[in-house]
């Protein structure tokens, strides 16, 4: 049996790169809410709207099935994923676990050029969510809030423990639940006090860093079940995404 890292090894860049700019993409629309949760996706009218053949769109939408985002099933077709309330409760706990011990590490090592950049970044990331703005306005925020969080990461120097926090996405869920929730406000200086806690005592980055995961789980529980109340594999869906389609009722 020929290995799937040999086959693998076969392929193109050219492909490869095909492949990787049709998964930035299908991911992004998903985490900008163009393709809201429980719409129906074509992958031959994503490959149409890509500009691309059927064949790294297909790879793409199998990446994004490992990731959690997209699921398929055999005669119905393939649709952006609803978590269910376990599978939230498991990413916040996921994300606690790590960011917590990230947020601990940070405050050991970080050195005072690490600390001060971080609170810059703390301040900086407060005043955006209080902008406001349009869809490519608050994706930008959402990258800029990604970027935070891995700061404190690295400064923990543990390229670990950060490789973990990116590898499990708990950063990329933390958005999509974000996006679908509409929560868009968050409390004054929200980042600004986690820079400072980070910055300071283990205890006061730990109890920090969980108090700020936790916050708006609720409202986040509530918006998802709603989604998994209103969207059966056949419900309709109204999208403004051109790959994701309405499917009628039997």
């Amino acid at each position: 049996m020929v290995s799937e890292r040999l086959i693998v090894g076969r392929r193109s860049p050219k492909i490869e790169s095909l492949s990787e700019r049709a998964y930035q993409s299908i991911r992004d629309n998903i985490l900008r809410g163009r393709y809201p949760l429980g719409a129906a996706l074509s992958r031959r009218q994503l490959a149409e709207e890509l500009r691309m053949s059927f064949l790294p769109v297909s790879e793409a939408v199998q990446r994004l099935e490992i990731d959690g985002l997209l699921e398929s099933k055999p005669r119905v077709g393939t649709r952006v994923r609803i978590p269910t309330r376990q599978d939230i409760l498991e990413r916040y706990a996921l994300r606690e676990a790590l960011e917590t011990q990230a947020a601990r590490l940070c405050a050991e090592h970080a050195d005072e050029d690490g600390r001060q950049g971080l609170l810059k970044m703390g301040f900086h990331l407060d005043q955006l969510y209080g902008s406001g703005g349009d869809e490519e306005f608050l994706f930008s925020v959402h990258t800029y809030h990604l970027r935070f969080h891995l700061r404190i990461a690295e400064l923990g120097a543990n390229s670990l423990l950060r490789g973990a926090i990116e590898r499990e996405q708990v950063l990329v869920f933390n958005w999509l639940f974000d996006t679908a929730a509409r929560q868009r406000s968050l409390p004054p200086r929200f980042h600004s006090e986690l820079a400072a806690a980070v910055t300071g005592s283990v205890e006061d980055a730990d109890r920090t860093m969980r108090t700020h995961i936790r916050h708006g789980m609720d409202r986040v529980m509530e918006a998802m079940d709603m989604s998994t109340a209103e969207n059966g594999w056949r419900s309709p869906r109204k999208t403004r995404g051109s790959a994701a389609k309405t499917e009628k009722r039997p």
